[in-house]
């Protein structure tokens, strides 16, 4: 091929199934063959990248039956939209903040590659770069619920008449509390303030049409518009401008969840002037469990007197150790900063960033297109749709499993996942799965959600997921189907 065929792949080129299927035909292999996801993997420009990481191998995981797969194989992880594989920098960089403090103790705040005073701002420009953020706009702190606490303090101000938060009936309960809370803090009721807008009967799925018609409708009595920028349930991803320009046309700020979206999905929030944002960097970042998350202020909020919670920490560097309490706020995200960031934890995030560094996400959404098409397509070829079994987890037919993928399939509204619903329910598959060394996760009573992250994942692990789907659902009807 006269170019690598993740490279052909551009924003108003074929779609990613077409192109598949003419590489197929113009290698003369068989799209379902061991030898085409091969010959994909050689032409990923991306593919080297899997070996920054530390890939699991079948004998280190538990649950395995060793007796059914090769031992020292690597797994077929397709987790990363729950948490990210390790880069194997990361142990060298966490050992050298161990080492500095085991040898300099409390110098090692302001000596070093990432001196723990402001470690995070070593960071921020890399971060920033992943949503599209200009200097400023971004800051890396706590966990991903906190600070949308804190977010919400400055842009959730209701009043008699606007009191209201517009979000999804089906949005990730973390998010529901810190809604709700806020919500009581103030004295309303989220039975009365927080209005949702539902998929359609018998869809899984939000039209954009409906969000619009909603903000439409009630935008006067709307505070906030918040959605998540990917949904966690069906990797639905939102029409992030077309919301955030509504919601602004109604008089509301409107922010987002982007926990299922950063590194994911390409982003630029400057561009689409979202108000806020906040994401966690351990699932597509792969910053380690419980990793630092981070926030985004437009700069049009810079030298705004939002209200806000205030710390040590948001404070100037310059004056910060003058001690007179007279606060003096650095503009921007940083004035939302309110302790000091834990060095231990911006170890594992660089080695992500850096990884990240060594290519775009153009890119890697290209890679992404690909190989979530690959997937959609052998779903498809395996298990046609056949409207007599519906895909809802409730069927006995072992012998006519059904699955339904509930993902988009429009390319552009989604990102590395697909949510598979199955006609039967899915407790023994997704067990079966686990034997032959398949981490995805469940999500009761009928999607099992698959995430092929392009940073580590590969073709041949999607037709390897084909054959172990194949064997854990035939396992399953041998053992309850008769």
């Amino acid at each position: 091929m006269d170019k690598p065929p993740i490279k052909r792949l551009k924003q108003n080129d074929d779609h990613p199934a077409e192109t598949l299927q003419s590489i197929a035909k113009k290698e003369g292999l068989s799209i379902e063959s061991l030898e085409f996801a091969k010959f994909m993997d050689q032409n990923d420009p991306l593919g080297k990248l899997r070996q920054d990481f530390n890939y699991p191998k079948m004998k280190e995981l538990h649950g395995v039956d060793l007796n059914l797969v090769d031992p020292e194989q690597e797994c077929v992880y397709f987790c990363g939209n729950s948490l990210g594989l390790c880069p194997k920098k990361a142990h060298d960089y966490v050992n050298v903040e161990m080492e500095k403090w085991a040898k300099q103790g409390v110098q090692g705040h302001t000596k070093g590659d990432l001196p723990w005073a402001f470690c995070d701002e070593k960071l921020d420009s890399d971060m920033a770069k992943l949503v599209g953020g200009q200097p400023g706009e971004v800051a890396i702190m706590n966990g991903l619920t906190v600070n949308l606490h804190l977010l919400l303090i400055s842009f959730y101000r209701p009043t008699p008449t606007r009191h209201k938060i517009l979000c999804e009936s089906k949005a990730f309960p973390s998010d529901y509390y810190a809604f709700a809370s806020q919500m009581r803090l103030h004295g309303y009721d989220p039975e009365t303030s927080m209005i949702f807008v539902e998929p359609r009967k018998g869809e899984y799925t939000l039209r954009t049409e409906d969000i619009l018609d909603k903000i439409e409708a009630e935008g006067e009595s709307i505070a906030v518009v918040c959605f998540s920028g990917v949904q966690y349930y069906t990797g639905q991803f939102f029409d992030i401008p077309t919301i955030t320009k509504a919601g602004h046309e109604k008089g509301c700020y409107v922010g987002w969840d982007l926990a299922h979206a950063a590194g994911n999905v390409e982003l630029h929030l400057h561009d689409w002037e979202v108000d806020f944002a906040c994401w966690c960097s351990y699932k597509y970042m792969n910053s380690s469990a419980g990793g630092l998350a981070s926030i985004f202020i437009h700069e049009k909020h810079k030298t705004t007197d939002l209200p806000k919670l205030e710390g040590w920490w948001g404070h100037k560097y310059s004056t910060r150790f003058q001690m007179n309490n007279e606060h003096d706020p650095i503009p921007g995200a940083y004035h939302y900063r309110i302790s000091n960031t834990p060095g231990l934890l911006c170890a594992p995030l660089k080695a992500s960033l850096e990884i990240f560094n060594k290519t775009s996400m153009p890119e890697i959404k290209a890679k992404s297109k690909l190989l979530t098409a690959y997937l959609e397509m052998r779903i498809k070829n395996k298990y046609p749709k056949d409207p007599k079994h519906i895909a809802d987890g409730t069927s006995t037919d072992w012998k006519h499993v059904h699955v339904d993928i509930l993902t988009p399939a429009d390319i552009n509204r989604r990102g590395a996942q697909l949510s598979l619903s199955f006609s039967i329910n899915i407790t023994h598959v997704f067990e079966e799965l686990e034997k032959r060394g398949v981490v995805c996760d469940e999500r009761k009573p009928s999607v099992i959600r698959i995430s092929p992250a392009p940073l580590y994942c590969s073709f041949e692990d999607v037709h390897r997921f084909m054959i172990y789907l194949d064997e854990a659902l035939q396992a399953v009807a041998n053992n309850l189907g008769r």
